[in-house]
């Protein structure tokens, strides 16, 4: 006389699933024919234990057995089976009852065959000014989309995709050999578990058609090279089906005629002539706002000399606040003079003295310095 299923399994009748996968786990390590090699009478109750959890597991068979016993699967009913081999749940299912929360959930089970879409990359590329101002951008996109003549089903209209009589709609065969059970990605739905008899004529049963889609982007104002936007479910379309993937925008900017951008931050250079480097002045260079700004250059300003202007950078993206613009000069010194010029100059020249050019006087001077001592060395080894 077979054994009680819920007194194999060590539960009372009201268990619920988790005391009753529980219950499972722990006895089919204990007695499970790996850990017993050649004890049959391991054996035989491992095979008690799975016979059981099969039963009870599924909420159908559950109540079957739990009004009728074990007549319930008697003349065929289906559990017989069971009982030889793992037919019917596999020693895979096993396996994976055991370890499947730790292995990263239970079994994958069919969709319908419907698969999300791949995502799509698309490049933009922006002018500084844009990135300042920010813009909202039109972009044409060929990608795949869901097919309107069948929604998406891969089916002619009027009719559905049906199961897979291969693989059950489960999307995988097994074949068993022994204690040992062999999971494969069904052949004949391609692990889709469901097969179209009818295809759409306007998508050939893939449930999507190709077309060039027109879409709105907005960029932000101070985005940034090199910023990633994602558009959620504007990639590829799903198979048969399924959800969307995202539309990917990489950003990048235009190198600009004046700025070079330094995150918040502009920098321009400006040349200014040598009489307004010595006797200073006040320049006016273009911001990137489109106003003028109004740079004071001091007298005796040297080529390199750096100023800053605050607030007219960049808008730090989605802040208030705003960068700066440095503006760097650069001493242009004068090409083809005219004989007047050059006069001018040379009284210049005489009239000069180390207060007018120190750095250059000093730099002469230390020049001297190092030649004499040079000299004098010599002296000294003759």
């Amino acid at each position: 006389m077979k054994a009680d299923f819920y007194e194999t399994l060590g539960v009372k009748k009201g268990a619920d699933e988790k005391e009753l996968k529980a219950a499972f786990r722990k006895l089919a390590m204990q007695f499970h024919p790996d850990r017993n090699p050649g004890d049959h009478a391991c054996e035989h109750k491992f095979k008690e234990i799975n016979e059981a959890y099969e039963c009870l597991k599924d909420p159908q068979k559950r109540a079957a057995y739990d009004r009728f016993g074990h007549a319930a699967f008697e003349q065929g009913g289906g559990m017989n089976g069971a009982a030889h081999g793992f037919a019917a749940g596999g020693f895979a299912d096993i396996f994976e009852d055991i370890f499947g929360d730790m292995m990263g959930g239970g079994r994958r089970r069919s969709s319908g065959g419907r698969e999300r879409g791949a995502d799509l990359r698309y490049n933009m590329e922006i002018s500084l000014e844009e990135a300042y101002a920010g813009k909202t951008a039109q972009i044409r996109v060929p990608a795949s989309v869901s097919c309107t003549e069948c929604s998406g089903s891969g089916a002619k209209p009027g009719t559905q995709p049906v199961t897979c009589t291969l693989c059950g709609g489960h999307g995988k065969v097994r074949a068993t050999q022994g204690f040992f059970s062999i999971e494969r990605t069904c052949p004949q739905c391609q692990g889709r578990g469901t097969t179209i008899k009818d295809p759409c004529t306007k998508c050939a049963g893939q449930g999507r058609v190709t077309e060039e889609r027109s879409l709105s982007v907005n960029i932000p104002a101070g985005i940034e090279d090199g910023t990633r936007i994602r558009l959620s479910g504007e990639g590829e379309a799903g198979v048969r089906g399924g959800p969307p993937g995202d539309l990917y925008i990489f950003l990048s900017l235009e190198p600009h005629e004046l700025y070079q951008r330094d995150g918040a931050d502009l920098h321009c250079r400006v040349p200014i002539s040598m009489v307004t480097a010595a006797l200073g002045s006040e320049i006016e260079v273009p911001a990137i706002d489109g106003s003028e700004a109004k740079v004071k250059i001091p007298a005796g300003t040297q080529s390199g000399s750096r100023f800053r202007v605050n607030g007219k950078g960049m808008p730090v993206l989605r802040s208030k606040q705003t960068g700066d613009l440095y503006v760097q000069v650069a001493v242009e010194t004068p090409q083809k003079l005219t004989k007047r010029q050059k006069e001018l100059l040379a009284e210049f020249e005489k009239l000069s003295s180390d207060h007018t050019q120190p750095e250059s006087s000093g730099f002469l001077s230390r020049v001297r310095t190092f030649l004499d001592g040079l000299g004098n060395r010599g002296s000294y080894s003759a």
